[in-house]
């Protein structure tokens, strides 16, 4: 009789020790996991090579020292219409896909100086909406080549600004754009290396002599 109870325990025991070790292992893989979130990180970006060439394009009044990484394209047509002027171009770069678009305006009756500096002071106001900081930098140099530079902080489509004056006959205006999503933090690097650029350019800018 006793070795009867025993055949039949021991496979009872088997049974009930298995059946628990299948609900230890449903009650593990049903406890919440926690993970902590990784941080936010960007793409590495490849710089190019921080050297300069002259601009000295035969359709502008005006020279300067432009980045070797950035291409000239001229523009010649602004909203299906022809530009005002044939220097229109724009300093884009293929590293970053952003452009600093520049377009040039006679000083005319038309087009006195007092309407283009209102105008390009309406443009940088335009995005003041969304900037978080708006830096005015006015620009003096002894070449006869006077302006602002427009520095904006914040989600905005053109971070920088400037415009240069001889006060007479010559305004060019120019801004830059990143085609992109508007992120800032993302965008800081490359901004800052472009901004560097922009200053470059505006410190060795000149006048084309006329005769």
């Amino acid at each position: 009789m006793r070795s009867e109870l025993k055949k039949y325990r021991l496979p009872f025991l088997r049974q009930a020790s298995l059946g628990l070790l299948i609900v230890l292992m449903v009650l593990v893989s049903c406890e919440e996991t926690v993970t902590t979130p990784k941080p936010r990180a960007f793409p590495k970006i490849e710089f190019p090579v921080k050297d300069y060439e002259a601009f000295d394009e035969n359709y502008c009044q005006f020279t300067f020292e432009k980045p070797v990484s950035a291409i000239v394209q001229q523009d010649t047509l602004f909203f299906n219409e022809s530009t005002v002027d044939p220097c229109w171009f724009d300093l884009y770069y293929p590293a970053f896909d952003c452009r600093i678009h520049c377009s040039y305006y006679p000083i005319t009756e038309e087009n006195p100086l007092s309407k283009l500096n209102d105008d390009a002071f309406k443009l940088a106001m335009e995005h003041n909406r969304k900037a978080t900081y708006i830096d005015e930098v006015k620009v003096e140099k002894p070449n006869n080549v006077s302006g602002f530079i427009f520095n904006l902080e914040g989600p905005v489509a053109t971070p920088f600004q400037f415009y240069l004056t001889d006060s007479t006959q010559h305004f060019i205006r120019g801004a830059l754009y990143f085609r992109t999503q508007i992120r800032p933090d993302s965008l800081a690097p490359m901004y800052e290396f472009v901004k560097q650029d922009i200053s470059h350019m505006i410190n060795t800018f000149e006048w084309k002599k006329t005769f």
